[in-house]
């Protein structure tokens, strides 16, 4: 497997680096089918830094690495599709989809055990804390220190707390504010979780903002990353990070903006 140049990035936190971030969206689901084993491996052979994954819980009780809720949208054939919503699939029937290129949906156990690099770890489904919780402490607890929850809904970070208070949480919105969805205001949500990061869409971002996150001591960074100009721009924010559908662009992007930056 390639090794990440970490030259620039020799301080840690949280087994996280202090400086920008390239971050594997679903692995690299821009050239691989997105969250499969293989997409984690390809994106961390290119060089990412972290990796972004969605998990829900499947009928009888795994923790699977899905981001929809069914599976019409990524199984390759017709034989995947219209299978109904995966809270009601064992994970036997979910795991025989094709999707893509004879890819299956894996476990969060396997992806834990698959990869090296830091994890975000988002909970597209409440129900599957406990069970989270659980895969971390019990099968893999030497890697804690390199996961991170995060979610868009409240409650899960809630619930990761008391279930695994030692493990970093972050919040993700689709911008700021968000008012419908926090009516109390974020900052209130990030304090109440005890979050350590903030994800926010480009939306409503400025550099007022982005200074009040930093100085409340969270990590900040914006998605998606689809362009040099907005990795320059999160530089310039000094983010901690960039989500990336395709980790080759990302990686170049980052070091074109900071040859770019140092010339």
């Amino acid at each position: 497997m390639m090794t990440t140049d970490t030259t620039h990035d020799t301080t840690k936190r949280n087994g996280r680096r202090d400086t920008y971030a390239v971050v594997g969206h679903r692995g690299a689901r821009d050239i691989s089918p997105e969250n499969t084993l293989e997409s984690f491996r390809l994106a961390e052979e290119i060089g990412v830094h972290e990796l972004e994954f969605d998990i829900r819980l499947s009928a009888d009780g795994v923790a699977i690495v899905l981001h929809d809720a069914t599976l019409d949208r990524t199984a390759a054939d017709e034989d995947g599709r219209g299978l109904g919503p995966i809270a009601e699939l064992t994970y036997e029937q979910i795991k025989a989809v094709d999707v893509g290129e004879g890819r299956y949906v894996p476990t969060l156990a396997e992806v834990i055990a698959t990869t090296t690099v830091p994890l975000q770890v988002e909970i597209k489904a409440v129900e599957a804390c406990d069970e989270i919780a659980r895969v971390v402490a019990e099968l893999h607890p030497a890697d804690a220190e390199r996961i991170r929850f995060t979610s868009f809904q409240p409650e899960a970070l809630r619930r990761m707390h008391a279930l695994a208070p030692e493990i970093s949480r972050g919040l993700i919105t689709h911008g700021y504010p968000d008012a419908e969805r926090h009516p109390d205001a974020i900052e209130t949500v990030l304090a109440e979780v005890e979050a350590t990061a903030f994800y926010c869409g480009w939306e409503g971002l400025t550099d007022e903002l982005v200074a009040r996150i930093h100085i409340a001591g969270y990590e900040m960074a914006a998605w998606p990353v689809r362009s040099l100009d907005e990795v320059r721009r999160g530089l310039e924010l000094g983010f901690n990070g960039g989500t990336v559908d395709d980790p080759r662009a990302g990686v170049e992007w980052l070091a074109q903006a900071r040859e770019q930056s140092s010339s």
